[in-house]
């Protein structure tokens, strides 16, 4: 049995925006590179849907940010506050 699978693809517009929050958040720039992705856990333990940003800072090892929540439902408080739970 699987434990993760996708959901829907959210529209470009919504990874834009949580891409835009996250480097405001991060303090990081153009020369970062980042993924934003939307998975869903079957596992009783995962909060089901979250938002999963992974981070390619040049000299830095990759960094993961847990979001829970849909991507599309994600506010800027909500990244801000992924960043306060686990600062870098």
């Amino acid at each position: 049995m699987a434990l993760f699978g996708r959901a829907p693809k959210p529209d470009a517009a919504a990874r834009r925006r949580v891409e835009a929050w996250v480097r405001g958040a991060g303090g990081y720039g153009p020369d970062t590179a980042m993924t934003v992705s939307e998975i869903v856990c079957a596992d009783p333990a995962c909060p089901g849907t979250e938002t999963v940003v992974l981070i390619f800072a040049p000299g830095a090892k990759t960094r993961a940010v847990k979001i829970a929540g849909a991507l599309e439902a994600l506010s800027a408080a909500d990244v801000a506050a992924a960043f306060e739970r686990d600062p870098l």
